[in-house]
């Protein structure tokens, strides 16, 4: 079964900066898109960045500039790099993994527990 653990989240002034990371166990398919939702509180989830196997990029527009979506596909890991943290950026961090058979048919659609990001000062 597919495990995702994070790690990252915690406590940054406004301005500052933050490295999430995500590490996937127990992949089967070689073939999957990783990303970063995150959800503010009362709000719904929202997608951040994804990442293909291939390197192709989507970010949200309100982190355009920002962040950085980046993985090593021998490591199974995927990470984000958010830079210039503002208050809006508050919110649990969530990895996700939908991975994809040969076929290009979709098999999976897996989540990491969650990180809390807090900016405040």
């Amino acid at each position: 079964q597919v495990q995702l653990v994070e790690s990252g989240g915690g406590l940054v002034q406004p301005g500052g900066s933050l490295r999430l990371s995500c590490a996937a166990s127990g992949m089967f398919f070689r073939i999957y898109t990783m990303g970063w939702y995150r959800q503010a509180p009362g709000k719904q989830r929202e997608l951040v960045a994804t990442i293909t196997s291939r390197g192709s990029f989507y970010y949200q527009d309100s982190v355009l500039g920002r962040f950085t979506i980046s993985r090593d596909n021998a490591k199974n890991t995927v990470a984000l790099q958010m830079n210039r943290l503002n208050p809006e950026d508050t919110a649990v961090y969530y990895c996700n993994v939908v991975q994809y058979n040969q076929y290009m048919e979709r098999q999976g659609d897996y989540w990491g527990q969650g990180t809390q990001v807090t900016v405040s000062s």
